[in-house]
């Protein structure tokens, strides 16, 4: 008799799961520097880089228009190298021009005696989309080989859903192209993932979705 009520007990978590509104996975498109530093040391060189994210938030190799606002300061090439020549500051900025329109980003420069890489530490809050309880702040921090996802203590999620997964990714109402963290194993209180081979600034949300139905369950802009 109880195999009769395992059908239904499916049935019942997946309408709960799918009682969300239809989602559109379009965003729209960025361009950002994914490699940068705060301080170069003159006579030196580093390398920037940039990353376009198209209109699903997905990675797409395109050209690039490197330049700095005082070549006399520091130089960069086509292909982003930067040289430092004098003391000073420059903004070193990227473009791509679309058929569409020109996307862009920039950061400032300061030439001195050594270099400093940016340190870049990342946070933000999740929140449900669904019927179901998800809610709590988290920070990301850089480590040897990854980075760190720390959720405070205000985190709590639902533990009656089927599959609960997380996701890293660039588009907040898809998982394709993004990075499976791993099944969801704590629902509430402090914890910590270890993320390796990913950078701080590689995506930009954290995704929970139901796996067994591919619904998402909430998500977290990462700041």
């Amino acid at each position: 008799m109880k195999k009769k009520y395992l059908p239904l007990l499916l049935i019942a978590l997946m309408y709960g799961c799918i009682g969300n509104d239809y989602l559109m996975d379009e965003v729209e498109p960025e361009l950002r520097i994914s490699a940068s530093l705060d301080t170069i040391a003159i006579n030196s060189s580093f390398q920037f880089e940039a990353t376009y994210l198209n209109n699903v938030g997905q990675e797409e190799t395109v050209p690039l228009n490197w330049e700095s606002s005082q070549n006399g300061i520091i130089n960069i090439d086509e292909n982003g190298l930067a040289t430092a020549t004098n003391t000073g500051q420059s903004t070193i900025s990227v473009t791509y021009e679309s058929p569409e329109q020109v996307y862009a980003d920039s950061v400032t420069v300061v030439v001195g005696e050594t270099s400093v890489v940016i340190e870049d530490d990342r946070s933000g809050s999740i929140n449900t989309t669904s019927s179901y309880v998800l809610t709590g702040d988290f920070t990301i921090e850089e480590n040897g080989s990854g980075i760190v996802v720390t959720f405070a203590n205000n985190y709590q999620a639902s533990s009656s859903l089927p599959g609960l997964y997380l996701y890293l990714s660039n588009n907040p109402n898809s998982i394709a192209n993004a990075h499976e963290v791993g099944m969801v194993d704590v629902y509430i209180g402090a914890h910590q993932y270890n993320i390796s081979e990913v950078g701080i600034n590689e995506y930009n949300y954290l995704l929970y979705y139901c796996k067994p139905f591919n619904v998402k369950v909430g998500h977290g802009e990462i700041e």
